[in-house]
């Protein structure tokens, strides 16, 4: 092994490191984060949300409403340059279920979802904007494939200038079931 390649090999152990020391320190320090306000009753059955103490949310901040342009509304940004791994995100799947408690364990049956999503700002990795998201729900229209339809409803609305980029993230906290039902689903 030449001494460009041990470097190599050192530089990725050092990364791998402290990726799992970030991981891990941000996994143990989550807050304890109240439910939305009582004045502000969700719309949707309970299974349809995350829990708001393991899953409160989290925003990139490099995203912000004055570098939307050049970020989440630039036709040549996309998701994908965002999106962590799937060795990440299947590892943060099946710790979920676990800590949801879900009776279904079949990690095929949940998207390792963002709260708030990345089109709309929200933290790529923070475990505490990613939760496994059923796909079937007590109700029909309560998976995931249905919060995506919201997802990119406010992605157009941010976008456009119809609401801004925190509006946008609080939206989708607080009940994205709300918004599906009074601005989507119509």
């Amino acid at each position: 092994m030449n001494a460009n390649t041990r470097h190599l090999v050192a530089v990725a152990a050092l990364a791998a490191v402290a990726a799992g020391a970030l991981y891990y320190s941000t996994r143990a320090k989550r807050p304890a984060v109240s439910a939305p306000a009582a004045t502000i009753a969700r719309l949707g059955p309970p299974d349809i949300y995350p829990n708001s103490s393991i899953t409160p949310g989290a925003i990139n901040p490099e995203i912000t409403q004055a570098n939307i342009a050049e970020t989440i509304c630039n036709p040549h940004w996309s998701t994908r340059s965002e999106r962590p791994p799937v060795s990440y995100t299947n590892r943060l799947k099946r710790e979920g279920i676990a800590e949801y408690n879900d009776s279904d364990h079949r990690m095929a049956d949940y998207e390792e979802d963002h709260l708030i999503p990345l089109e709309i700002g929200g933290s790529p990795t923070d475990p505490r904007n990613l939760w496994p998201e059923p796909y079937v729900t007590s109700i029909p229209d309560g998976g995931a494939h249905y919060k995506d339809k919201v997802e990119n409803y406010l992605h157009e609305q941010v976008c456009s200038g119809g609401i801004s980029l925190a509006e946008a993230q609080q939206e989708i906290v607080q009940d994205w079931y709300r918004v599906y039902v009074e601005k989507v689903r119509k």
